[in-house]
């Protein structure tokens, strides 16, 4: 599903400044492979890529553009570790398992600066990320989440901001204190995406974008990938769709619930140097998070209106506008040049979703907000235990990941109830 936004249809500050995108053409007959990969996001374009160049045979079908989902309309934040804090990650899991997932998600955040270099990829890495208490009560929390990356994950980079200094990084005054981490950054996703398929393509898979699975059979010692055009016949299929299952795999639609995330940009920030001068990304303390960055070229890119159902505003730049103002009133009456807003896919505790849904078939979603370096190398890793005995993906196997709530017909309602309690104690 594609927005729509009466400033700019559809279309993200992302795609108006890549240019012309490459095409890929859409699968016209059946094709036979090694391994069949559904969606063409980071994910699924890193084991494509990945096993190409292993030469395992591998055919992608995506059912829109690549890069038109998440992967490539998302806020381009890296940000460290997993959802949870490494304390949390330790209470629920217990040492071992969390100091796993840290490291895992580090090397995450390597992958993709080292690929990126490998294949001339500028994905304009810009570094630094804080996180912001938006109500006070956030500062012994954030200084102990300090100490113990440092002391217990080894993790230095990361420094406690007061209110003073978080009002003169970030530009406004409506914070009470912050973490800055100086050991990450944010990226232009949608180049990093572009990079992917190109780098996939030359490594020999077959990509085909416009091309919507419609169902996934197991017949024997095969599985069978139906398109409105042709059958992939495999050994193997990755689903890689995240929050775009669209009901085509149940096991998946019932562990990753996709929910709506708003996005604008605004002109060039030429005239106003104070806010965010070390260029950094933000995101706030909310449950239902803002995040907000300036761009290589000065613009605000901010994202901060989560919605839980299909529907969408009719405008959305209405909306940001709002919430940019209310932290940077000078910019009450900004120029929004783009806006827009696609899916995110979450899980009930926010953790990524790896599973085999059925024999051959290996699901991988459901990032929470954290899909940017943990998609890159989830991808990456599940071509490797394709192709040999890695059991990289194994820490994010044990995690247990429950279905929603309600089944198919009350899942929806009940996640937009849940999740509108949690928005209306952000407020107070």
């Amino acid at each position: 599903m594609t927005w729509q936004s009466p400033i700019s249809p559809g279309i993200t500050w992302y795609q108006s400044s890549v240019g012309e995108r490459p095409d890929y053409p859409a699968l016209d007959g059946s094709k036979t492979a090694d391994v069949a990969v559904i969606g063409g996001g980071f994910t699924g374009l890193q084991a494509a890529y990945t096993l190409a160049k292993s030469g395992v045979s591998v055919v992608l079908i995506d059912g829109a553009r690549f890069g038109d989902g998440a992967s490539g309309r998302n806020g381009g934040q890296m940000g460290t570790g997993q959802r949870w804090a490494p304390e949390e990650m330790e209470e629920k899991l217990g040492y071992e398992a969390a100091r796993t997932l840290f490291d895992l998600a580090e090397s995450a955040k390597r992958y993709v600066h080292d690929f990126s270099a490998e294949h001339g990829i500028d994905i304009e890495y810009m570094p630094g990320q804080m996180n912001v208490a938006h109500k006070p009560g956030h500062e012994r929390d954030y200084k102990d989440s300090i100490e113990i990356a440092a002391s217990r994950y080894d993790y230095p980079h990361m420094s406690f901001m007061d209110a003073a200094e978080t009002a003169e990084r970030v530009g406004s005054k409506r914070f009470h204190c912050g973490m800055r981490d100086s050991g990450t950054g944010h990226i232009h996703p949608l180049k990093l995406v572009i990079g992917i398929a190109r780098a996939a393509q030359a490594a020999g898979a077959q990509l085909h974008e416009l091309t919507r699975a419609t169902a996934i059979r197991k017949v024997g010692a095969k599985v069978f990938v139906d398109t409105e055009k042709g059958t992939i016949t495999a050994d193997r299929v990755l689903i890689a769709t995240n929050a775009y299952i669209n009901g085509l795999e149940p096991v998946t639609a019932a562990h990753v619930m996709p929910i709506g995330s708003f996005i604008g940009a605004t002109v060039p920030l030429d005239d106003f140097p104070h806010i965010i001068p070390g260029h950094e990304s933000i995101a706030d303390s909310r449950f239902v998070v803002r995040y907000f960055r300036k761009s290589r070229d000065n613009r605000l890119l901010f994202g901060g209106r989560e919605a839980y159902t299909s529907d969408h505003p009719s405008d959305i730049s209405v909306h940001i506008r709002k919430q940019i103002a209310e932290l940077y009133p000078e910019l009450a009456d900004i120029e929004m040049t783009h806006s827009w807003g696609g899916f995110v896919g979450i899980t009930l505790p926010r953790q990524p979703f790896v599973r085999e849904v059925m024999p051959g078939v290996t699901s991988i979603g459901g990032y929470s907000g954290h899909g940017v370096m943990l998609s890159n190398y989830c991808g990456k890793l599940y071509a490797e235990e394709v192709i040999g005995d890695a059991t990289g993906l194994d820490p994010f196997k044990a995690l247990k990941i429950p279905p929603f709530p309600g089944g198919p017909r009350l899942r929806s309602p009940l996640l937009f109830l849940a999740l509108t309690w949690y928005a209306l104690r952000d407020r107070f």
